[in-house]
């Protein structure tokens, strides 16, 4: 497992990743492909956001675009495992590594009807802080009410 910060080498892959993170999200967002058969994306790799990608036995295997709110304030804005690498956590050590390369106050949001990515995120959250965090329901300016973890790393 490896993972690497988006730059305009690897930018591509990113973006090809993404296109099957919306595709898998489109039955909650309603989001349907444009014309060429892209879906428009909701966190653009730019300003205070930086995409990662996590690679396993070579191969691109997943993203995460996580914004610095501000000193040490980080939220998950995408985070995506291609399905067949989701088995042995390798999403939740994709997630753990990510806090632990950023230490600070944490949070990722949830839409709802997101059942499976809410269950992940408190899976991944849970081991990682010995259970210590706090989920709510929040109303969120672009997706409106939606589960929230927040939460504490340390170096």
């Amino acid at each position: 497992m490896e993972l690497v910060t988006v730059n305009a080498s690897n930018l591509a892959i990113y973006l090809n990743l993404t296109q099957a993170y919306e595709a898998e999200f489109s039955p909650l967002t309603k989001k349907m492909p444009d014309d060429e058969g892209k879906f428009a994306l909701d966190t653009p790799i730019e300003g205070n956001v930086t995409g990662y990608l996590l690679y396993i036995e070579g191969k691109p295997a997943g993203l995460a675009a996580i914004a610095n709110e501000s000193v040490d304030h980080y939220e998950v804005c995408d985070f995506y495992v291609v399905p067949v690498f989701r088995k042995n956590k390798a999403g939740q050590r994709f997630a753990h590594i990510l806090f632990d390369m950023m230490p600070g106050l944490w949070q990722s949001k949830q839409i709802a009807g997101a059942d499976n990515a809410i269950a992940f995120w408190r899976r991944a959250i849970g081991s990682y802080t010995n259970e210590v965090f706090v989920e709510d329901i929040y109303h969120d300016e672009y997706w409106g009410d939606v589960t929230r973890q927040c939460f504490k790393t340390t170096a």
